[in-house]
């Protein structure tokens, strides 16, 4: 199950991925700012490599580095980045944060990421998906402090995080001098309660931009704003 989903311009292979293509990473892949001096992005925490791809696909950015822990996972993005029409652009370190922080001396103007969310301790019973959903296994403090590194002075930080793990996590930033500029709050529909917070950074401090997205009007009925920030990626939209 879930060995391949095809998109518009990419395919993903999965089978050996803890977690699987889901609605987070395609989000943040198509929301992030891009601007036009975006020379070189770095994924932390890649997984199936998607954000990476849709990056690729999306700008001209010379050099999109991944990092990936987990060798399953990175030997994955490894093969989906080959198979893919960018695949000169694109490459992946098997490392944590913590030793590519210490390798690596040059700093990236996009820095994007989907951590693994639950603080508390869960189990499902599937031991590589809960470290890939667990921060436990990337802190959101020690992504932070890594981030705060290895981002260009005036770069920008993309990531996505539970809607109630956001004012804490803003916090968290600004402990390392990244603040706001721009958040979008999702739910999954009208009805339903906020869910998750895309979050851009920077070390500048800004105005927030601020706003909402809903991602069904009912179920398999998409909102157009969904539509419009997912069509480039998506098959069927």
């Amino acid at each position: 199950m879930n060995k391949l989903f095809k998109f518009k311009q990419f395919t993903i292979n999965q089978d050996r991925c803890a977690m699987k293509v889901g609605t987070d990473g395609v989000l943040l892949g198509a929301w992030t700012s891009i601007e036009e001096k975006t020379n070189s992005v770095l994924d932390i925490g890649s997984g199936t490599g998607l954000i990476a791809l849709q990056i690729a696909q999306r700008c001209d950015a010379e050099l999109i580095d991944a990092i990936e822990i987990n060798e399953d996972a990175y030997e994955q993005c490894v093969d989906n980045f080959e198979a893919s029409p960018w695949a000169n652009r694109l490459f992946c370190y098997h490392a944590g944060l913590d030793e590519f922080v210490d390798e690596i001396e040059d700093t990236y103007d996009l820095i994007i990421s989907n951590p693994p969310f639950y603080s508390e301790e869960v189990s499902s019973g599937d031991k590589a998906r809960d470290n890939a959903r667990q921060n436990n296994a990337l802190p959101f403090d020690e992504l932070l402090e890594g981030v705060s590194k290895l981002l260009s002075p005036e770069g920008c930080f993309a990531v996505i995080v539970p809607f109630k793990e956001e004012k804490d996590f803003i916090g968290l930033a600004e402990g390392g001098s990244l603040f706001p500029s721009r958040i979008t709050r999702v739910k999954g529909n009208p009805n339903s309660e906020l869910k998750r917070s895309l979050l851009e950074f920077g070390f500048t401090k800004e105005t927030i931009v601020e706003d909402e997205l809903i991602i069904e009007l009912e179920r398999h009925q998409y909102t157009k704003e969904y539509v419009d920030l997912t069509k480039e990626f998506y098959l069927k939209m």
